[in-house]
């Protein structure tokens, strides 16, 4: 299945969700692949910056090179991960970003992909042609303003809470109309994790039950 994870709205986690949901995916025997549109990933895993070539690359080079040369891009991300970097900002390529989508949809794996956290228009595109597109938000009241106009329809909600905001879970989902699919809590346990970059060794137990529903559906 091809997941995407994208926003609205720079600062929601669509990286850390990104992570999570492929590590978690992973940790249960299910081969996953884990897409880097962002740039972000690997200091959220804490793991180095892969050298050479990466999606990016691809991108750029325009139809002579197929989908098969992506396999060849990608790095060992731990047991049953792995990680196919940015390699550079994303080029403004929405076609090419189709024929992605397309190859990334065929593959046996579970594939989720980070948009980052402004998506590009080449990262909206793969967010418009996933199976599951899932619009990363915060119960924030500008947020909620943008996700109203938002430029792809999404399959769902991952709701990162804050404390002490007015919005909860039922006013998302009435205003947009649209399922929580996971609902993450603010804990200093996550932020701490990804800023020593343990996120690759152990998730937070908050982080990990928060997208458990989210595994069960996209490795069953």
């Amino acid at each position: 299945m091809l997941v995407a994870c994208w926003s609205v709205k720079g600062g929601s986690g669509t990286t850390v969700v990104s992570a999570a949901l492929a590590l978690a995916v992973a940790a249960t025997g299910h081969d996953a692949l884990l897409v880097d549109m962002g740039g972000d990933v690997p200091a959220a895993l804490g793991v180095p910056e892969p050298a050479g070539p990466g999606l990016a690359d691809w991108l750029g080079a325009g139809e002579g090179v197929g989908g098969d040369a992506l396999a060849r891009l990608e790095v060992d991300g731990g047991d049953s991960l792995s990680l196919l970097p940015a390699g550079g900002p994303m080029p403004d390529a929405p076609a090419r970003a189709e024929e992605l989508a397309a190859v990334l949809a065929d593959d046996n794996r579970v594939v989720v992909v980070d948009c980052g956290s402004v998506p590009s228009p080449t990262s909206l595109a793969v967010a418009a042609s996933a199976g599951l597109s899932l619009l990363v938000l915060r119960p924030c009241y500008l947020a909620l303003r943008r996700a109203l106009n938002a430029p792809v329809e999404a399959s769902g909600v991952v709701l990162v809470g804050e404390p002490q905001r007015a919005l909860q879970q039922a006013d998302v989902e009435d205003v947009l109309g649209l399922p929580v699919r996971a609902a993450i809590p603010w804990k200093p346990a996550i932020a701490t994790a990804v800023d020593a970059g343990l996120l690759a060794r152990r998730l937070p137990l908050q982080l990990e039950r928060g997208v458990r529903d989210l595994v069960d559906t996209v490795a069953a």
